[in-house]
């Protein structure tokens, strides 16, 4: 194991509704309590890291990390329209805070996946109105924390909607031959997107869930940020990173603002180049024109995807699969941020990357892997600065519920949510330079 330069962050990630608890406000807890919700259990007080954060933050800076990815809940912040809670506010100071008193960076996020529910009753992620609300949010947000930070990520995974607009139709398309595939004890097709989706309950539920929704929201369809999303709606998110952006540049113009985009390692078998580009442009490249004046980029990686003369491949062959379904493939890290860094010549973060396992030594295993590929990155020059394994703790991995075992800390939610840090929570720490 070799230590990474000082400066260098090493750190965990984790997102505000799937460990925070009680998020009643966005748009997930509302679908989590459907009778025909496409999530398989809800939230509840997920991990309650709402109240036990002091806690995670020193088990990280215990274990020798030295920074630490979360984000604002904008639900909890702006409960109801134009509305702000000061309260929830200062909690979010009190976790900043809480990091800078143990050594830790903290990196915000202003938004990971959720939405306010009066968001997505007034369109949602498809609505011309949207950039603006999100910027009013931020700068809320920005003039009241911002001297704090130094780091802020716009949007989590921006290109999340394209992601599984793609896979949606993919499904629909193949979902016979899949469902053959799958009793055969072939690959799920849920371990084609980089989060925790249900695509088969989701297609089996459509007409329920539509009258559910139309009750909760107003609509039939509503469109939230995970839902497969428009071409304009893909503007849509762009428009509102460049608000945000501005606004951060003009509030706190010392701050490094970014957003992070899911990236496979796509590869291409013999037959396959076409069509492995064109998942790339979407993925990647068409983002650049409104990405390209960011001061870094959040890579956020898994696995790696790919493609032969009959398009999407499955992993292959006798591949070790996660919980997830992801083929264990930790060299796509290394793959990715080289082909970003041809494109985006910002710095570069790692801000999600890990494995979905019962067996924290395959965790171990990856987080080597992956971290040796990070460094001959840096051995080259690349701009890399920083590397945050998804995730702090087992969580609420979204449509999945808390069957996937992300965490570099196990939480015993049957008894006090109680803390356990996994031998894999040291090892990464180990990596970090110590002051």
């Amino acid at each position: 194991m070799t230590q990474f330069t000082p400066g260098f962050l090493i750190g965990a990630a984790t997102a505000a509704h799937q460990v925070e608890g009680n998020n009643i406000h966005n748009d997930c807890w509302a679908q989590e309590q459907m009778e025909h919700s496409s999530y398989v259990e809800p939230s509840l007080d997920a991990c309650d890291h709402y109240h036990k954060y002091a806690e995670d933050i020193r088990l990280m800076a215990g274990a020798g990390l030295n920074a630490y990815r979360f984000s604002i809940e904008w639900a909890r912040i702006e409960p109801e329209e134009g509305c702000f809670d000061a309260a929830e506010l200062e909690h979010y100071r009190d976790v900043i805070r809480c990091c800078q008193a143990h050594g830790l960076e903290p990196i915000v996020t202003l938004h990971h996946f959720s939405s306010p529910v009066w968001l997505i009753a007034k369109g949602g992620w498809e609505a011309e109105t949207t950039p603006a609300d999100f910027a009013r949010y931020v700068r809320y947000v920005m003039e009241n924390l911002g001297g704090e930070l130094r780091y802020v990520c716009t949007i989590n995974e921006a290109n999340m909607g394209v992601q599984v607009a793609a896979i949606a139709e993919r499904y629909r398309k193949q979902m016979m031959k899949m469902a053959a595939q799958a009793q055969a004890g072939g690959q799920s097709p849920d371990g084609s997107v980089q989060m925790g989706m249900n695509f088969q309950k989701m297609m089996a539920n459509q007409a329920r869930i539509a009258a559910e929704n139309k009750a909760v929201f107003g609509t039939e369809t509503p469109q939230c940020f995970t839902n497969p999303r428009t071409p304009h709606g893909d503007e849509l998110v762009m428009e509102a990173h460049k608000a945000a952006r501005a606004v951060i540049r003009e509030v706190c113009p010392g701050v490094k603002v970014g957003l992070t985009l899911s990236l496979h390692d796509i590869q291409a078998l013999p037959g396959g180049e076409e069509e492995a580009a064109k998942v790339w442009e979407e993925e990647f490249t068409h983002y650049l024109p409104a990405i390209e004046g960011d001061d870094f980029l959040g890579v956020q990686n898994y696995t790696r995807a790919r493609y032969d003369q009959n398009g999407s491949m499955t992993a292959p062959e006798g591949a070790e699969l996660t919980q997830m379904d992801y083929e264990f493939y930790p060299e796509a890290l290394e793959h990715v941020l080289r082909r970003v860094a041809k494109d985006f010549h910002g710095d570069l973060i790692v801000t999600e990357n890990g494995i979905a396992t019962a067996d924290d030594a395959r965790r171990v295993a990856f987080i080597e892997r992956a971290l040796a590929g990070v460094q001959n990155c840096l051995a080259d020059g690349l701009p890399v600065r920083g590397y945050f394994h998804w995730s702090l703790m087992d969580n609420f991995e979204w449509q999945k519920g808390f069957a996937m075992q992300f965490g570099l800390i196990a939480v015993d939610r049957a008894h006090g949510q109680t803390r356990t840090p996994k031998p894999s929570l040291a090892f990464l720490g180990r990596y970090a330079a110590k002051a």
